[in-house]
């Protein structure tokens, strides 16, 4: 059983070094120490669904993070309540305000570790390795620098955003040692959504995997402290459900702003589905959509997608609460492994936004186009560094390709590399292994946004100068 004791754990790899103010907890100052960091600015330049936009409305991952936090942090506020005033877990109101900073967090950089071209640069990742693992270029490169180990091999054939986010908090966020942001074992817990190695038997299933072997020993830490053991914080589900509640509506508001999507046809196509369960949701908005012609709003269409936008999500919000609460008993145990949104009586109406943004939205042909770019991009990027980390021994001379491509990447990731178990940057690069020069590839490309990615592959290819 689940204990809100450790669940709660603050403590984190090296003891915290900032001072205690009576407003502000440990979670709160996980958010303090990422919200000024590179990680999360890159995050306003990586595709939340159509990559590389030119304005300013459509979302990146950074805005659709913020708006998760949002929604994140008022649900936890709601089951935070309900544990202090119904069921009695909470003693004092201090933990409930630590359970909405804690999903507050969580939610600002769930999606921290996307690569390029989101979910679908983890696929372009994945296939990359599994192609090279098949090749002779992987037989000599352990010939020269030692075998890969099964888990080793799954953490580049299943490359997983999710792992490489716990990566960057822990380690490639660097300030002054070892141990990243340093964030509290919770919220590590919290953000990693699938709990086990990535050549356990559930990642082989779910093709989802929660950390790297590179940070074992920080899982095991993370497991002792806060309690999980292959099972989900029950923080990760609020948090899942707060990303579900701001995608499934925003993606397609994104899609009528940039006019890929005809939402008057949308619109009374979900209403002759739904008006009959949900009679005051339409109601309300044909009051809306009546004030907005009798006012010649510009844009009608958009304002009408906004505002069905916010009322869905208020309907998501009650359901997913009511689902939390309805599943306690079985999410404390470690047992449910189902999505609060989907377990709801919401469903319904999640799925069919669902099938919607698939049908109109990511088969649109700009969105199919861009991905496509993003493949030839990422593809040829690993191509390229992995070729170059695969033969070079030494960089202490920049001469040939490959040692000039070796210098490219960024000195934050090299020096990274060099640090030992002691925290000294006392390993040279000729002694890396394998594994830890793919590593410093997939840190490298995985960490780029969309346009640097892009701009780098055109100047590598002469396409255009530095």
């Amino acid at each position: 059983m689940l204990s809100w004791d450790m669940l709660l754990c603050s403590e984190r790899q090296r003891r915290t070094t900032t001072d205690n103010l009576p407003h502000r907890n440990e979670f709160d100052k996980d958010y303090e120490r990422i919200i000024y960091s590179s990680s999360l600015r890159r995050l306003q330049d990586k595709a939340q669904v159509f990559p590389l936009q030119r304005n300013d409305f459509t979302r990146t991952r950074l805005t659709h993070s913020l708006e998760v936090a949002s929604l994140g942090r008022s649900l936890a506020w709601s089951i935070g309540e309900w544990l202090l005033r119904e069921k009695k877990v909470f003693t004092e109101f201090m933990e409930v305000k630590q359970l909405a900073s804690l999903v507050e967090v969580s939610c600002l950089v769930h999606d921290l570790g996307n690569p390029p071209f989101g979910h679908y640069g983890e696929d372009i990742i994945r296939n990359w390795f599994k192609n090279w693992f098949n090749k002779p270029e992987y037989r000599t490169a352990e010939v020269q620098f030692g075998k890969l180990t099964e888990q080793q091999e799954c953490d580049f054939s299943l490359f997983e955003g999710n792992a490489q986010a716990i990566r960057i908090l822990s380690r490639l966020q660097f300030l002054n040692d070892q141990y990243g942001a340093n964030f509290t074992y919770a919220t590590l817990a919290t953000l990693m959504k699938y709990p086990w190695a990535s050549n356990d038997a559930k990642a082989k299933e779910k093709k989802k995997f929660g950390y790297f072997q590179s940070e074992k020993d920080l899982f095991l830490k993370i497991k002792e402290n806060v309690g999980i053991d292959g099972c989900r914080h029950p923080a990760t589900f609020l948090v899942e459900a707060a990303d579900d509640m701001a995608y499934l509506t925003a993606d397609i508001e994104d899609a009528v702003k940039k006019g890929v999507l005809d939402w008057e046809l949308e619109y009374q196509e979900i209403k002759a589905i739904f008006n009959e369960k949900y009679p005051k949701l339409f109601e309300k908005l044909e009051s809306y959509r009546e004030d907005a012609r009798n006012n010649q709003v510009p844009d009608k269409n958009l304002i009408d997608v906004q505002n069905f936008k916010v009322s869905v999500q208020g309907i998501m919000f009650m359901e997913v609460v009511e689902a939390f609460k309805e599943n306690y008993d079985e999410i404390m145990k470690g047992n449910f492994n189902g999505e609060l949104i989907y377990v709801s009586k919401a469903m319904d109406l999640a799925e069919c936004l669902k099938k919607l943004a698939r049908r109109e939205v990511f088969s649109n042909k700009e969105v199919l186009t861009l991905e496509l770019v993003g493949d030839r991009v990422i593809t040829d990027l690993l191509t390229l560094f992995v070729n170059a980390v695969t033969d070079v021994k030494s960089v202490e001379k920049s001469k040939t390709k490959n040692e000039k491509l070796i210098h490219l990447i960024s000195k934050n990731f090299k020096h990274i590399q060099k640090i030992d178990d002691e925290g000294k940057p006392s390993i040279a690069f000729k002694d890396l292994n394998l594994y830890h020069r793919l590593m410093l590839v997939t840190d490298f490309i995985s960490g780029m946004t969309d346009g640097y990615a892009v701009n780098l592959h055109q100047e590598l290819l002469g396409v255009k100068l530095p």
